[in-house]
């Protein structure tokens, strides 16, 4: 019997063997098309480099570029904001920002490229509460996270985020049988996030969460309740699984007992 690494051995001999016969009956062809011919093969040589050429461009020039877009309080953009603080930035690209002027960012906080943060449902809408979004002071949103309020969502100061974090106040119903989700009410409630805390790449914040001072949420855990100061949580729904106390520091799970949040 073959080991594994022998029928993997003969798979790539094969494949690579493939590439070669592939790319002989290509090149084949071109040469019965007149390809490589001197007109045809110049051109081809040409555009080639021509790419490589802009390719390494686009590359030099794209953060650059990136920065150059980005929004702060010295931009037009950045002025619609309720308040957009000093160095404060939003990474170009983003994704979906409207109804600024219910937004309210403090200083030193970056919210990271590709990025969704909105008040209200639609462009335009006029919100019930002002600030709809906060977010504090040193906060750093991580890449291709979504920020979509429309009661209260309050982000303290130094709050960092991983890479595609979703936080929201407002739900689906579902209740009504005989009508579709998309059609029935959408309850809110408000959301808090307390200082220092970190929530873990693909965390969920749903509404009615209320997360501690220094909470550190694991990656893709779902926050549904109210987790407590000082504390470590994971998993769907988000559990503390340590918490800290002046008198006998941290503490695993099974020493305070845990709740599912």
């Amino acid at each position: 019997m073959r080991s594994v690494s022998d029928n993997t051995g003969t798979a790539n001999r094969s494949a690579v063997a493939y590439t070669m016969l592939r790319f002989a009956l290509t090149r084949n062809e071109f040469i019965g098309k007149g390809y490589f011919s001197s007109p045809h093969y110049r051109d081809v040589v040409l555009r080639k480099r021509v790419d490589e050429v802009l390719a390494r461009a686009v590359a030099a020039r794209w953060e650059d570029l990136q920065f150059s877009a980005s929004i702060t309080n010295r931009t037009a953009r950045g002025r619609r904001f309720k308040r957009l603080g000093s160095g404060s930035l939003i990474a170009f690209p983003w994704v979906t920002i409207y109804n600024e002027h219910f937004i309210e960012i403090g200083d030193d906080t970056m919210v990271g490229p590709y990025c969704a943060l909105s008040a209200g449902m639609i462009p335009g809408q006029e919100c019930v509460t002002s600030p709809v979004v906060r977010i504090g002071d040193r906060c750093l949103i991580g890449r291709g996270s979504g920020i979509v309020g429309h009661l209260a969502i309050d982000i303290g100061d130094d709050v960092w985020t991983g890479h595609h974090v979703y936080i929201t106040d407002q739900n689906h119903g579902y209740s009504d049988v005989d009508r579709p989700i998309s059609q029935q009410t959408q309850p809110e409630k408000p959301v808090s996030i307390g200082s220092g805390s970190w929530l873990g790449t693909g965390t969920v914040v749903l509404p009615g969460a209320s997360i501690g001072k220094h909470v550190a949420v694991g990656a893709n855990s779902v926050v549904i309740g109210e987790l407590p100061d000082f504390c470590v949580a994971v998993g769907a729904p988000a559990r503390v699984i340590r918490q800290y106390s002046p008198e006998s520091g941290w503490k695993p799970s099974h020493e305070f007992g845990s709740k599912e949040h």
